[in-house]
């Protein structure tokens, strides 16, 4: 690293500390922005003070992550942050892709944006924290009182990088949002064809690739009956309405590295500033209601029968978070789930 990045790296950190004592309930990743910078920078900043930079051997860390036991899964991106307590099982790799199936923790990790890894101590806090090429947090693994700190400890000290520098290089972020002109009457009509002839509700995403359509935009080429946009609200709606049923469901939150899901059912809701919050003992949701742009009801067309979500996006037409009824691959949706989406969705188109 040259000097200049020596002396800004040296810069954040007094600017850091001084935020931090002035605003000490504020979260790193809206300080990051109100600094001008960005979270894996203030993170780095740590370094060698109870933060250890880590080797990018993403795979092989994150296999050693179920020798830690029970921890707290946390995925977020700028509207819903998902946090799932579990043991970390079954993973498996390719270049690619990676993930983790089990009843608690469940994810679908995409490593291509995956940049830099720390792991953080502060005071009884202990994480493993990772993050893109730009900058912006993609995973973090959170000790609990049930983790086991050894293993832990051990495990930063397998993967620690052999220069510990509070320096570090990021790419400029990709601007969001996108400009959309439309596709040609024909391409709608055989989107629309191909949509209501879908066997997989997996294969949606090749079928928006072949037709070259942004996920919000999709929607209004729907087929009809297929897709119907509902009030903000209606997000609150239904996560009352599965509580009430104890209704299983599952939430899907995800960035651009990662997807994380929680299967089971909701309990405990409450509001908190713009935060619509589930606080369950083991599934924690916060969303931010006043980024939702807009909110879709989507039913896709299965080999099992029809599957029925509620898709959230922000501004930026980025999808933030996803809702379907608890189901497995080979089985119906339930019944209930796709009663409850009818009875509360607040149609607006």
């Amino acid at each position: 690293m040259t000097n200049a990045a020596t002396q800004h790296a040296a810069s954040l950190r007094e600017r850091w500390q001084a935020f931090r004592l002035i605003n000490p309930k504020v979260r790193i990743r809206d300080a990051a922005r109100e600094l001008g910078t960005t979270e894996a920078e203030l993170v780095a900043t740590g370094t060698g003070i109870g933060t250890t930079r880590l080797r990018p051997e993403f795979e092989a860390i994150l296999r050693e992550v179920e020798q830690l036991g029970h921890v707290m899964a946390l995925t977020r991106n700028d509207s819903v942050v998902h946090e799932r307590k579990g043991i970390y099982l079954n993973p498996s790799f390719n270049p690619h892709v990676g993930l983790f199936v089990g009843e608690d923790i469940d994810l679908r990790l995409f490593m291509g944006p995956w940049a830099f890894g720390f792991a953080v101590s502060e005071g009884d806090k202990h994480s493993l924290q990772f993050f893109a090429k730009d900058g912006e947090a993609i995973h973090k693994i959170y000790l609990t009182e049930r983790s086991n700190r050894e293993a832990f400890e051990a495990l930063v000290k397998k993967f620690a990088a052999g220069l510990q520098s509070p320096e570090l290089q990021v790419e400029t972020p990709k601007e969001k949002g996108y400009v959309f002109e439309g596709i040609s009457a024909e391409n709608a009509k055989l989107f629309r064809q191909e949509w209501a002839e879908l066997r997989d509700t997996h294969d949606f995403f090749g079928l928006l690739k072949k037709f070259e359509l942004p996920r919000r935009e999709a929607m209004r080429y729907a087929p009809e009956g297929l897709a119907y946009q509902v009030s903000p609200g209606t997000v609150r709606l239904v996560l009352q309405a599965a509580a009430e049923k104890a209704l299983p469901v599952m939430v899907f939150v995800g960035n651009q590295g990662c997807i994380q899901i929680h299967t089971g059912t909701v309990s405990k809701l409450f509001e908190m500033g713009p935060w619509y919050n589930v606080m369950d003992p083991e599934f924690n949701l916060h969303l931010r209601e006043d980024a939702i742009a807009e909110a879709w009801v989507v039913i896709k067309p299965t080999d099992d029968g029809v599957v029925t979500a509620l898709e959230v996006f922000d501004a930026h037409g980025e999808m933030v978070v996803q809702f379907f009824g608890k189901r497995k691959p080979g089985k119906p949706e339930l019944q209930e789930w796709r009663d409850l989406v009818k009875a509360n969705a607040v149609r607006i188109s």
